[in-house]
């Protein structure tokens, strides 16, 4: 059985279900087909810009990943402070990952890592909206919270470039984060979630195939049927909202994805040869990552690779001492991929939490939330490789150097996906915001 990650507040995906948001705002294609779609008019997307990248797979490390274990090690700060591991080289002079990262610092030449971005929104629910948005939550938000006051990166991505052959726009592997949803650009936009892990010989992913007791005739036959259904008038009232709009809308993208033989084979992860399965990692992320890769080679513009477990306000260095490894080996295995099959190059590959940790360690072993501080692995989408952007002072307290924001983040994102961020979007009641109120991409990233 796979583990079930909390973080402090204790919160787990079950119990965001219990909140009643899982149907509404992710879900396999018939995971919200109660809802009611209700979203500003397609008719508002702008023309897409000249852009350095086709898709995004965004790597969330829900939790909140150390900088100091990772990418910004402080090798002359107090023990307490730098922690159990060294720093080493990389191979780009001049530049040092912290001791597990040693494959990634082998590829550091097709990495660029951003030292400092900072942020005022030091707990779970507040710093991943911001990161997963680029608009600070409206109101204060407690740590266990789920939020949506503003549409995710993936959900614009879906709503702005789309994807061929049926396929949804927006996945996220193996769940959503939670702020990953639509908000007002409605269901229609929210990500399809393949829950089950690809490292099982039998995976098969929910909602794409015909179920085994049809036959193609039979099923053929139940859809003319739904078509003459479907031509009688269902309101007599014109100005009541039908809610079986949404329904047929999720009905419909459900039917284009089982006939698309573009879509199945993208799925079907066991076409990889064993040596490329091996080298993601045997297990469900590594699985997850090769899934990604495959997903946006059939098209698909956004993908989000959900990690858990990354809140360590105890035990940091024994969880890390086998959670890193071959967690930094899955991601050189996805960016080497990427590089030798020819996609690097359109494909932009980040990876981050909602915010780091603390300086000094607790006196329980582990280091608290901070969000003074954090790194951001960049790689591909033309993204200039071997450098660092940014530093944080001496011992890892802030971000002192070429100082950023969510907002700079998520704009660099946009601008290589050849998404406007400055453009005003318009809610269902016709309320103008920003997609991001500061604009402003990160200039090094954009080559």
């Amino acid at each position: 059985m796979a583990k079930t990650w909390t973080n402090c507040e204790g919160l787990t995906r079950r119990d965001g279900l219990k909140l009643g948001l899982g149907g509404l705002i992710a879900g396999g294609l018939s995971g919200a087909l109660g809802a009611r779609r209700v979203h500003a008019s397609d008719s508002a997307i702008p023309k897409r810009r000249h852009s350095q990248a086709d898709a995004c797979i965004l790597v969330w490390q829900d939790g909140g990943p150390s900088h100091y274990e990772t990418f910004d090690p402080k090798p002359d700060a107090p023990v307490e402070i730098r922690g159990s591991y060294q720093p080493i080289a990389t191979k780009t002079p001049g530049i040092q990952f912290a001791e597990p990262m040693k494959k990634l610092a082998a590829i550091s030449d097709d990495l660029a890592i951003v030292r400092s971005i900072r942020h005022d929104q030091g707990n779970h629910g507040a710093g991943n909206h911001y990161m997963m948005t680029g608009a600070p939550p409206r109101i204060p938000v407690g740590c266990g919270a789920f939020v949506s006051f503003h549409p995710s990166l993936g959900s614009v991505v879906s709503q702005q470039i789309g994807a061929p052959h049926g396929i949804p726009a927006y996945f996220s592997l193996p769940r959503m984060s939670r702020s990953g949803g639509p908000n007002f650009l409605g269901s229609k936009y929210a990500p399809f979630v393949v829950p089950d892990s690809p490292n099982s010989s039998s995976f098969q992913v929910r909602d794409v195939t015909i179920p085994s007791a049809l036959t193609e005739q039979r099923f053929a036959s139940r859809q003319e049927i739904r078509k003459h259904i479907d031509t009688m008038m269902r309101f007599n009232d014109a100005s009541v909202a039908d809610p079986a709009l949404a329904v047929d809308e999720f009905y419909q993208q459900s039917m284009q994805i089982i006939s698309s033989k573009e879509a199945q084979a993208a799925f079907d992860i066991h076409q990889e040869s064993d040596s490329v399965r091996d080298a993601y990692g045997r297990d469900t992320f590594g699985q997850q990552a090769l899934l990604a890769r495959r997903l946006v080679g059939a098209g698909v513009p956004f993908v989000t690779l959900y990690h858990g477990g990354w809140d360590h306000h105890t035990d940091i260095f024994k969880s890390l001492d086998s959670k890193l490894p071959p967690f930094e080996s899955t991601i050189a295995a996805l960016v080497s991929d990427l590089k030798q099959q020819g996609m690097l190059e359109r494909t932009l590959v980040v990876v981050l939490g909602e915010f780091g940790r603390t300086p000094k360690i607790n006196d329980r072993g582990g280091r608290d939330h901070w969000s003074n501080a954090m790194s951001v692995m960049f790689a591909g989408g033309q993204t200039p490789g071997g450098q660092v952007v940014g530093a944080t002072d001496r011992q890892g307290y802030a971000a002192v150097q070429r100082v950023l924001s969510p907002e700079n983040f998520v704009s660099t994102i946009y601008q290589k996906l050849g998404i406007d961020p400055g453009q005003v979007m318009y809610t269902a009641e016709g309320r103008p915001t920003h997609l991001v109120s500061d604009a402003t991409p990160i200039e090094e990233l954009m080559g």
